[in-house]
């Protein structure tokens, strides 16, 4: 096959590659390039969940309740769910190499003016700017992938990218939980200063020079452009906010809830009668990309609430500090590194499938390891269940792409890429919405359920009361009215953590179920080639 020069839309072409995919081994400027594009997309990745672990410390230094902190991450994935469906398209109206580089620069810049955010308003715009400029380079990494190696190295370069996307996201915690207790959480933001920097020099010195297509915005589907920005983002910021408005019974909430189901609608619609759509949902006939991309998206659920729900359950239950969180974390991260670089040779051995199968298998398992916590399950006893993910996780990514692209070719890569990744972030901000009204409703079901059981007409509960109290008194309280009432107290602070735990508990009950049909679904997908994701049709 001949270098890329396929079209990927109206009068459009990929970039110019410097090395034929034909050929079995890339040149090393394109390693180069390719290897700038991975550092972007870990990046871009991290920064989801950089801030997950250090969210009271930055609400405290801008002023902002815990009910409004939230919208640190969801306005930073709200900007990179909505970018990443328009990468392919912006990327040929201003060329490959100057929408990455630009995408990198803004990315930087925005990213070090969240630092220096007064307010929740301030940090909002910012970080939402930031995800704006970021998402870009997630699916740039992964249309280098398929369009610039040749097929042999792909698994390669898969590896790579799945190291972005499972990695960064475990090890983010990590980072900002250690540099909000040592340094102060305006650090966290300057943590992509120096690789932007990087990335800006290895992509100007490696991509070829292009001629913008301005002329394409006259062409845009600019009808899909809108109605998807404003579904996607009333689905995200319903989905935010349903838990603490109670949900439908919130007329808010109810608004969200129509404008995102009209809006997704019209778009999916426009974008199935276009002659030029935006996002190529007739991708999703292809059997393998359909199978592979509803199993990505459960992963993706999975992978973002297991991120999310792990930290909450570190702070809220056990009382870790963001260093401690980021310290249990680390264990679901660090050996991914260990382990993805052998993937690509277990590929050519190994029927692609049953190793993803497997690794989410895995995934699964140790979900379901964490279905009996108790009051002493904290970061010891979470140990070998986050080992247990860190090996699963290693095993998905790259084989599940490569199932997924197994019938894409070089011309559709770029819009494969945009659905591909948008629907597993998307799926993300979908699992950790569902997971944390999970979590309030199960405490309260458990809660009701303990408390039925804690009765003070019982004897037992009577004598634990007439011990806490006596606890009271001999630690300094000298009223037996006062005791009495401190005792009362205590015993339904610990019902309370108790049925907290039971529902951080059921969560990875539904976290485990979730992969398990991921895996199930593969079961349907066609046998891929190691080398799948640039296969000429």
């Amino acid at each position: 096959m001949a270098s890329i020069a396929e079209t990927t839309g109206p009068g459009a072409t990929l970039p110019r590659q410097t090395t034929s995919i034909s050929e079995d081994k890339a040149s090393l400027t394109t390693w180069i390039a390719v290897i700038a594009g991975m550092i972007g997309a870990f990046m871009s990745i991290l920064n989801i969940q950089i801030t997950n672990a250090s969210l009271l410390d930055i609400e405290g230094g801008i002023g902002t309740g815990a009910d409004n902190g939230a919208w640190i991450s969801t306005s930073y994935l709200i900007g990179e769910i909505v970018v990443i469906p328009l990468t392919g398209y912006l990327s040929r109206v201003f060329s490959f190499r100057t929408y990455i580089v630009a995408s990198t620069f803004f990315f930087a810049v925005f990213s070090m003016a969240c630092a220096f955010a007064h307010n929740l308003g301030e940090m909002i715009a910012m970080r939402g700017l930031q995800g704006f400029a970021g998402g870009v380079l997630i699916p740039m990494a992964f249309t280098m992938v398929v369009t610039r190696l040749p097929k042999p190295q792909q698994p390669i370069g898969l590896a790579l990218f799945a190291i972005a996307v499972t990695f960064a996201p475990a090890i983010g915690p990590t980072i900002g939980g250690y540099l909000t207790e040592n340094y102060g959480w305006q650090k966290i933001f300057f943590i992509n200063t120096i690789p932007s920097a990087i990335m800006i020099v290895a992509l100007l010195a490696t991509l070829e020079k292009e001629k913008m297509q301005l002329g394409l915005l006259k062409e845009g589907d600019w009808a899909g452009i809108v109605t998807m920005a404003i579904g996607l983002s009333s689905l995200q910021t319903m989905l935010e906010e349903g838990n603490k408005d109670d949900w439908f019974g919130s007329q808010f909430i109810v608004n969200l809830a129509v404008t995102a189901v009209v809006f997704l609608t019209a778009f999916v619609w426009i974008e199935l009668v276009v002659k030029k759509p935006l996002v190529d949902l007739k991708l999703l006939k292809n059997r393998n990309f359909a199978i592979g991309t509803v199993a990505n998206m459960l992963v993706g659920f999975a992978l973002f609430g297991t991120v999310y729900v792990l930290p909450q359950y570190l702070g809220q239950v056990q009382g870790y500090n963001s260093e401690q969180i980021g310290n249990v974390l680390a264990w679901t991260g660090l050996p991914q590194l260990l382990i993805i670089p052998f993937v690509p040779r277990l590929m050519k051995s190994f029927d692609i499938r049953y190793i993803t199968i497997v690794g989410i298998a895995l995934f699964a398992a140790s979900c379901f390891m964490n279905i009996e916590m108790s009051l002493n399950y904290s970061g010891d006893q979470l140990f070998v269940p986050n080992i247990v993910r860190a090996v699963g996780q290693a095993l998905i990514l790259t084989p599940l792409t490569a199932i997924a692209t197994a019938q894409i070719g070089p011309k559709d890569a770029a819009n494969a890429s945009g659905l591909f990744n948008m629907l597993r972030n998307l799926a993300g901000a979908v699992g950790t919405a569902s997971l944390e009204t999970i979590i309030t409703k199960r405490e309260q079901f458990h809660s009701n359920i303990i408390g039925q059981s804690v009765n003070i007409n019982r004897e037992n509960v009577r004598q634990r009361i007439d011990e806490m109290t006596n606890y009271f008194m001999a630690h300094g309280v000298s009223d037996v009215a006062i005791a009495k009432h401190q005792a009362i107290v205590a015993l339904g602070n610990v019902v309370k953590r108790q049925s907290l735990i039971m529902g951080f508990s059921d969560t990875f009950a539904v976290i485990g179920v979730m992969l398990s049909i991921a895996a199930i679904a593969l079961l349907f997908a066609r046998k891929a080639k190691p080398a799948a994701g640039a296969a000429a049709h």
